[in-house]
């Protein structure tokens, strides 16, 4: 799961853009989610979009319900985010937010491992309007189809998007090792796999993103090479951090 890269992208570009209430309040809800505080970041952007109906501005509208559509896809909310991102109108976003609606549908497929239907979903994109987005809402664009195509066990189309993704981003942070964790995981390769997600693991320990760190004890746990007891714990770090973050459906998934 990597959407929180474009997620934040999407907030702060409207909040820089918009001194309006809802752009204040969408700032709001992007430093709330920096901070690992998910169910404040809700809260906020449930006023923001509130806002941004009272100020009948649909641009601003559409970007408020497409974070609100990430953050329950990331909460394993999967039927809420579909019905958010229903309401979007595509005819009233620009280019970034068009290519954010993509990548929204997208990491909604991968969550329900529905990789086929995210990979058409890729296939279907508008190639310059994804290389013209900003570099944020690009790279993110491209690590979700990558994760389709590999899991759809399309792995050369997997690895070209990979390849763009370090295009977007840089190939030493753990966004792009990530990615090619969940590649690796996705095709098979267990031990290639647990080596990039303990280098991603690392750089977001650094980096101070909590929800990245708890999805990737996760993901580390579900290896089929990962010794029992090291995976007990893993599930039980991952646990208590989103019990802590506010996510109790991933808090669950942890403890299974």
């Amino acid at each position: 799961m990597v959407k929180k890269f474009a997620m934040l992208a999407l907030l702060g570009a409207f909040a820089y853009s918009s001194a309006s209430e809802s752009g204040v309040l969408a700032s709001r809800a992007a430093r709330s989610i920096n901070a690992g505080k998910y169910a404040k970041a809700y809260n906020q952007l449930e006023r923001a979009l509130l806002a941004s109906r009272k100020e009948s501005d649909l641009l601003s509208e559409g970007r408020v319900l497409l974070a609100m559509a990430q953050i329950r896809t990331q909460s394993l909310d999967f039927d809420f985010a579909d019905s958010l991102i229903s309401v979007v109108r595509p005819e009233v976003l620009d280019r970034t937010t068009t290519t954010s609606l993509t990548l929204t549908k997208v990491a909604l497929a991968n969550a329900r491992e529905n990789f086929s239907d995210g990979a058409k979903l890729c296939g279907k994109a508008d190639a310059d309007s994804v290389k013209k987005s900003d570099k944020s809402t690009a790279a993110t664009f491209h690590a979700e189809c990558a994760i389709s195509y590999a899991g759809a066990h399309r792995s050369d189309n997997a690895e070209e998007s990979l390849k763009m993704v370090g295009k977007f981003s840089s190939k030493k942070g753990g966004f792009y090792a990530y990615t090619a964790a969940r590649i690796a995981d996705l095709t098979g390769n267990a031990s290639e796999a647990d080596s990039l997600y303990r280098v991603a693991e690392a750089k977001s320990i650094e980096g101070n993103k909590p929800y990245m760190t708890a999805t990737i004890l996760y993901m580390r746990s579900q290896l089929k090479n990962t010794p029992k007891d090291e995976a007990e714990d893993l599930k039980l770090r991952c646990k208590n951090a989103f019990e802590l973050m506010g996510l109790p459906n991933n808090s669950k998934r942890c403890g299974q």
